[in-house]
């Protein structure tokens, strides 16, 4: 599916906050437009909101009349804007910072081209950021698919899918491929509350893929690990730190004590662009706490009192030494991972 495409000087993106009763594309016309729909969930999880945002900062300027810019330096001063506004959307996943960073140091390249070759030049890099992103979860999903046996049944967490990503995604790349490969994999997807993730977009995406899916509430996964139905997980993640913790949906950390509990291999799958080397660890990983309403309802309809007070973190970091491995587009890096995320990640 298409995630999201540039459409004419337009973003088009389908609705996720929709899924699964209604397939809709919106049209992002604005910078604005962009910031909203990655603020309340219209495109989410961490490559595609990177791509959200490269895009979105090249939207700003794109369609700004030369007019009305004082030259290539008017321009990147606009673009600058916009990227600040971007980074104030969501705080965790790392990937929409690597993007904005790659379209800035793009426009700084570039300051000698004028206005209208310099807005070539950095579309261009935000397209070059979304197919990148493409080979990158195809090569995930080929690293990934090598771990999972024949008759395999894989828990995963949250949507880390098609959605998430440009289009083909990094957890469920790994499904994806396996299944591809005829190795007839089976996956329990469980609900993610508060805003159901597994339940709306992970279980509607592998049924539409042809996968042998079965959905769980949250509650339920010490049950079937404990009943022996589940061989691996494999989640996503949304930020890296350098020793290996990792940032992933609200409900990860629990899912790989559990696995740890009941001696079952938990793997993160993730692209490069995901990794924080800046971060020793995952202690210094931002995590975004969202509105009380999210948990107060379901769908919006009230299914707690009005006034009680909510705690509503949208991730957990998962300690690196819960984690089996983490597959990525240069393959799976095992433990100690400082020491292979070292070698094989660039900052």
């Amino acid at each position: 599916m298409k995630t999201i495409e540039w459409a004419d000087g337009k973003i088009r993106l389908i609705d996720q906050t929709l899924l699964p009763l209604k397939e809709k594309y919106i049209y992002c016309r604005t910078v604005k437009d962009v910031w909203r729909a990655i603020k309340i969930l219209q495109v989410r999880g961490a490559p595609a909101i990177g791509i959200a945002g490269a895009m979105g900062a090249v939207l700003g300027v794109w369609n700004v009349s030369d007019k009305r810019i004082n030259g290539s330096r008017g321009l990147r001063g606009k673009l600058n804007e916009n990227i600040k506004y971007l980074a104030s959307s969501r705080p965790t996943a790392e990937n929409l910072f690597w993007a904005l960073r790659r379209i800035r140091d793009c426009a700084a390249k570039n300051k000698s081209l004028n206005i209208p070759a310099l807005k070539k030049v950095l579309l261009a890099e935000a397209l070059k950021i979304q197919k990148e992103d493409d080979a990158m979860c195809r090569a995930i999903g080929k690293h990934g698919a090598r771990l999972i046996k024949k008759g395999c049944t894989i828990l995963t967490h949250c949507n880390a899918g098609g959605l998430a990503t440009s289009g083909f995604g990094t957890a469920l790349a790994v499904i994806y491929t396996a299944h591809s490969q005829g190795k007839k994999v089976k996956v329990f997807a469980d609900e993610t509350r508060p805003l159901l993730q597994g339940a709306r977009l992970t279980s509607w995406e592998l049924k539409k893929a042809g996968v042998d899916v079965t959905l769980i509430c949250d509650t339920m996964t010490g049950k079937v690990m404990s009943e022996g139905k589940i061989d691996c997980v494999v989640v996503g993640a949304d930020r890296i730190a350098a020793n290996g913790d990792a940032a992933n949906k609200i409900g990860t950390y629990q899912v790989a004590v559990l696995a740890r509990f009941h001696k079952i291999p938990f793997y993160v799958a993730a692209p490069s662009s995901t990794f924080d080397l800046k971060l020793r660890n995952g202690k210094g990983i931002p995590i975004e706490e969202r509105d009380p309403r999210e948990v107060r309802q379901v769908f919006g309809r009230k299914t707690a009192p009005q006034d009680v007070k909510v705690y509503n973190p949208a991730f957990d970091v998962t300690p690196a030494e819960l984690i089996t491995g983490i597959i990525t587009e240069k393959g799976v890096l095992y433990p100690p991972f400082r020491r292979s995320i070292r070698k094989k990640i660039k900052d």
